[in-house]
């Protein structure tokens, strides 16, 4: 399995009467990039925002290190993100588990 980035594009009815394109990356594990297209695709935002696939990029290797993906028996189906939004007027820092902020 393998770490994909999903950049995915829609257009919000809420802002400018959806005139513009908004963005938004989803990092999933698949075996290969229809794998990936299809996992974001299954995400729950992804459908309910009537996103669309823009581009897909495999993560092999950041600065010199390789990424080493470990399954965790304990933890099927989570996903774990740490946000850090420097900000004031920006919400505390999160961690999403498997669909919920904690």
């Amino acid at each position: 399995m393998n770490l994909y980035l999903v950049h995915c594009g829609f257009y919000d009815a809420s802002v400018c009467d959806g005139l513009y394109e908004s963005h938004v990356n989803f990092f999933v594990v698949a075996a290969n990039f229809e794998d990936a297209r299809m996992r974001a695709k299954a995400i729950p935002e992804f459908q309910n925002k009537k996103m669309h696939v823009d581009g897909l990029q495999e993560i092999r290797m950041v600065d010199g290190y390789n990424i080493q993906l470990e399954p965790d028996v304990m933890k099927t189906n989570q996903t774990e993100i740490v946000n850090f939004k420097h900000r004031d007027f920006a919400p505390k820092p999160t961690i999403q588990m498997g669909g919920a902020n904690v």
